[in-house]
């Protein structure tokens, strides 16, 4: 990794952090930082589009694009160890003077799919700005691309970081579009699906276990190791979706089957968790008692179960579970400074008040924007933590303010660690595959074990995907 030498021009003018940190009270929601040009730190464990899209079995990406754009995506495949299921097309110059981009698109995924000695179920084609700027007829070049190829599966994905502050982001898109090729088929009521998300959920999770105790089967993508087990993630009678950015596929998927979809982010709100959890068993409840034929001793349990999740009384156990385990955190990290940041998890504002309530002390979260989801926490922030620091991960500055801390600070995120250079920090990405009161658990549990061990920051937070194979 490139260190610095020696001081830069910004060092020797005493750069200040005006403009790249903010007290929570002084800042404007949803946006604390101005846009500009942005510093791309190389922490790296946040997933791309490569490594979410690899979570469909049996398939292969293909890219069609420039050669500096080509660089990223196909050094993520190879750190993976996936190249074999990595194949490109190059745009050159001359192809958009005087070529047409469509049949360059065309061509060139069939000749990549001809040298294939066996054929993908399914081909994620990730087309580019340049198809934008053009104005290529995607219609057309899909079209196509089925007749010549019938018995594969196009899955339309999208290269095009023009478009990622305006619309839906490319993750967005893809977390949809990697659903598209699920047909319409038999509901089964004892099946829910969960979608778009990167991580397998635990099994101590409080849904699997609810839906454990009902009988149902919990289907995710992150275990199909088959097509003919991704293709019946559609058979659910339930879609869950509990990421921000698989909400909208949820949502599409589920309309287009005829299905009910429920949205449960991951939250450190007791009565938010508790609701969404009544809420599936009161979905759940209407669903099963409507195919009842014959009331069985088994089926009066399960009718008990989703009855009893529906009453405070329920919740009591996990929420006391929880205050236990949180205490015996205050109790080892103590009145130790604590940095989140928002790749850790997508709630980071509603982790700091779930610690600052429970006597920890936060002195900053690096996040670059605030969440829809988490504007009741700014505002509950800006009042009851008004010194709490907002710090931009992006803004140009962060790469030479200074980065040491005399003291020791627990970190939660690889950002925060890296942005802090603590050695202590919870070395997770995207929640990872906690949920609820147990995520909440599983959480604490793990700012313990940072707190007390050491890690290597710079050589963890440079790796890609974190949680996938890496072969550096």
């Amino acid at each position: 990794m490139l260190k610095r030498v020696g001081q830069t021009e910004m060092e020797k003018n005493h750069v200040t952090p005006e403009g790249a940190m903010i007290r929570i009270k002084d800042a404007s929601y949803p946006a604390p930082f101005h846009p500009g040009l942005e510093f791309n730190s190389p922490v790296h464990g946040n997933w791309n589009i490569v490594h979410t899209g690899m979570l469909m079995p049996e398939t292969i990406q293909i890219y069609v694009c420039a050669d500096n754009c080509m660089r990223g995506v196909v050094l993520t495949a190879a750190e993976m160890n996936a190249a074999d299921r990595f194949s490109y097309v190059i745009i050159e110059e001359d192809d958009l003077l005087n070529g047409n981009l469509e049949d360059v698109t065309i061509e060139g995924v069939t000749d990549v799919l001809k040298k294939l000695e066996r054929k993908p179920k399914a081909v994620l084609l990730f087309t580019v700005c340049l198809h934008h700027f053009l104005g290529c007829d995607l219609k057309m070049v899909y079209e196509e691309l089925d007749r010549r190829f019938p018995e594969i599966a196009f899955v339309r994905c999208y290269m095009d970081p023009i478009m990622q502050k305006t619309g839906l982001t490319p993750d967005q898109k893809l977390r949809k579009a990697m659903y598209d090729p699920l047909k319409v088929q038999k509901a089964d009521p004892h099946i829910v699906t969960l979608l778009g998300h990167n991580f397998p959920l635990d099994e101590t999770s409080d849904i699997k276990r609810f839906l454990k105790k009902c009988g149902c089967e919990l289907r995710e993508i992150t275990t199909c190791d088959t097509w003919d087990k991704y293709e019946k993630l559609g058979e659910a009678n339930i879609f869950l979706s509990i990421y921000p950015t698989a909400k909208y596929g949820a949502q599409t998927l589920a309309k287009r089957l005829g299905r009910e979809h429920i949205y449960m982010p991951a939250s450190f709100d007791y009565e938010e968790i508790k609701q969404q959890m009544e809420r599936l068993a009161e979905i759940l409840e209407k669903t099963l008692v409507s195919e009842i034929i014959q009331t069985s001793e088994e089926q009066i349990e399960t009718l008990n179960v989703l009855i009893d999740a529906q009453k405070d009384s329920y919740y009591e156990k996990e929420v006391e579970a929880c205050e236990e385990t949180i205490k015996k955190v205050r109790e080892v990290v103590g009145d130790t400074p604590i940095v989140i940041d928002y790749l850790m998890h997508p709630r980071p504002l509603g982790l700091a008040k779930y610690l600052l309530e429970h006597g920890f002390c936060v002195e900053a979260v690096y996040l670059d924007g605030v969440s829809p989801e988490e504007e009741q926490e700014f505002h509950w922030l800006s009042k009851h933590a008004p010194k709490l620091e907002l710090r931009a991960t992006i803004q140009p500055k962060m790469r030479v303010l200074p980065r040491k801390h005399e003291e020791k600070v627990l970190a939660l995120g690889q950002k925060a660690a890296w942005f802090t250079q603590s050695p202590y920090f919870v070395n997770v990405v995207e929640g990872a595959g906690w949920y609820g009161f147990d995520g909440i658990r599983k959480m604490a549990e793990l700012m313990i074990r940072a707190y007390e061990e050491e890690k290597e920051v710079e050589d963890l937070v440079v790796r890609k995907g974190w949680g996938c194979e890496s072969c550096i």
